[in-house]
């Protein structure tokens, strides 16, 4: 009887992780021969909501929305030039907030802590050399560069 209970435990706990990890954005990998250089990292971020109506009890039946968003582009950022990036591919795990959804019950529904992974990744293009035809369009017209 002990062995079907940690099976039991095991499947559920195993269903509900699967779930927790959300792909904000995802590029079908080309890598082109003119990548500078591979950007990646990942860190934690807090994903926390509260409730739309913060009544006790209530908050629990009533929808919650985020107090910080988790999106790509400050991640993304963080590898330069949002036209030089490409091969993106950000995704958030909110496995850790199983755990701290202690924190809603003990808010009585209000407020619940997620704390977020973020992983980002993504490849940076070099810069290219400008085309001959800029130059002689601009000593054309007169002007020096």
């Amino acid at each position: 009887m002990p062995q079907s209970k940690t099976m039991s435990l095991l499947l559920s706990l195993s269903l509900g992780l699967s779930g927790c990890t959300t792909t904000l954005i995802h590029d079908e990998m080309k890598r082109p021969v003119t990548t500078e250089r591979h950007c990646a990292g990942s860190e934690w971020a807090d994903n926390s909501s509260v409730a739309v109506l913060p009544v006790p009890v209530v908050a629990f039946f009533v929808p919650h929305f985020d107090l910080n968003k988790v999106n790509s582009e400050p991640y993304l950022g963080r590898c330069g030039d949002s036209t030089k990036v490409v091969n993106r591919d950000v995704s958030v795990s909110r496995a850790a907030c199983i755990p701290a959804g202690l924190t809603r019950i003990v808010t009585l529904g209000i407020w619940q802590w997620c704390p977020s992974h973020v992983s980002w990744a993504a490849d940076i293009l070099t810069e290219g050399p400008k085309p001959d035809g800029v130059l002689r369009e601009a000593s054309a017209g007169g002007h020096s560069l």
